[in-house]
């Protein structure tokens, strides 16, 4: 498998409770790197463009409530077949279904406050990261 990058999202209700440092210690143990981070508190419109392709979903606005509640971490990890192995780290969206060890097994509190956030392919992957990074703030 190739080196790639990959987008990661620590989110409000995780931040809320100082997970920073315990979430992002699970992706480097699964042999991530992180190559970019910075802590930001998403505006309305920030987050309606970032999460758009979702716009017509019934859960748009409680999305957009959720994620402008408190600051988030964005990263961008690197490593053999990120894409993939961020989310095999994550888990299952719902909590209650995912995998033990998984960050979402952990910590997320339920399908809405689920902790984290990550690209689900190499495109996605792409344009999540240039939503929130310059080229010159990744540095790997």
């Amino acid at each position: 498998m190739a080196i790639e990058r990959t987008f990661s999202m620590i989110k409000p209700d995780a931040t809320k409770r100082n997970l920073t440092g315990a979430i992002t210690k699970v992706f480097e143990d699964n042999g991530l790197r992180v190559v970019a981070s910075k802590r930001v508190w998403m505006s309305k419109r920030e987050a309606e463009g970032f999460y758009a392709v979702h716009k017509d979903r019934p859960f748009f606005g409680e999305l957009v409530e959720g994620m402008t509640s408190g600051p988030t971490v964005v990263q961008v990890l690197e490593g053999e077949g990120a894409i993939l192995k961020n989310r095999e780290i994550m888990g299952a969206t719902n909590p209650a279904q995912a995998a033990e060890g998984t960050i979402r097994k952990q910590f997320a509190l339920s399908i809405g406050e689920n902790s984290v956030h990550g690209s689900d392919a190499p495109e996605t992957a792409a344009e999540e990261i240039a939503y929130w990074f310059s080229a010159t703030e990744i540095v790997g």
